[in-house]
């Protein structure tokens, strides 16, 4: 019988950054040897790849492309060349694959048929703000995204700090980078005033913004993070 290639999970940058300022070389050796990928957007994931390996000849890359219109129909048929053999990468827009990602689901096929996942070193925005938090990094969970409609946002924010009182877990989220502000604004509405919040934005980048204050002291200073990526942590 032949045996299946495995399927690596390739993080890639959080934003504009050289790759290897973040990244391990075994990043960089994994896309060297890869040829097949299953990504968000060929076109961005081109780019990285030329970014951390600009040798490599574009014309041999195949892409199989996983988004909100991919029906998961279709995604067993990504995994076609495990099981010819080959190795693959599967890469997510920005961070690590198959957190807050729609590559979990190739990862769950992967499993099944039986195919050696491998998972590389990378920045995950995620990890990376409860790291710098100074919240409760034992005991956290992320929860997406939060509701659009407001007075849904702010009971989902009040049941949050209420489960976090009551289990002393720290609760994160995210929103689109151009509701950040309005975000804020919520926060600052719908929480207690001894709250505490963190907010990351732009991880890893040079204008990387990590903080966290009580309600009271951020309404001192509230800040501007219109069309930045962020990630909110709260821990009543």
């Amino acid at each position: 019988m032949q045996a299946k290639g495995r399927l690596f999970l390739i993080p890639v940058t959080l934003g504009d950054i050289s790759p290897l300022e973040v990244l391990p070389l075994s990043v960089k050796k994994v896309v060297e040897m890869v040829d097949d990928y299953i990504v968000e957007n060929e076109k961005t994931a081109r780019r990285f790849i030329k970014s951390i390996h600009p040798a490599k000849a574009q014309p041999t890359l195949s892409f199989s492309t996983i988004n909100k219109f991919t029906e998961s129909s279709e995604l067993p048929a990504f995994l076609q060349p495990c099981l010819e053999g080959k190795d693959m990468g599967l890469m997510s827009e920005a961070g690590v694959p198959g957190i807050a990602d729609p590559g979990a689901d190739v990862i769950a096929i992967a499993h099944e048929k039986g195919i050696r996942v491998q998972p590389l070193v990378g920045p995950s925005s995620i990890l990376m703000a409860m790291m710098s938090s100074g919240l409760n990094g034992q005991n956290f969970a992320f929860n997406g995204y939060l509701p659009i409609d407001k007075q849904e946002r702010r009971k989902k924010l009040k049941d949050l700090e209420n489960f976090s009182i009551k289990n002393n877990q720290s609760q994160s989220f995210i929103e689109t980078p151009y509701r950040n502000n309005k975000m804020i604004e919520e926060l600052l509405v719908s929480l207690n005033s001894r709250t505490k919040i963190c907010i990351a934005c732009d991880i890893s980048l040079p204008t990387e913004f990590i903080k966290t204050l009580t309600v009271d002291l951020w309404k001192k200073q509230i800040p501007d993070l219109h069309k930045r990526p962020a990630i909110y942590i709260i821990q009543g």
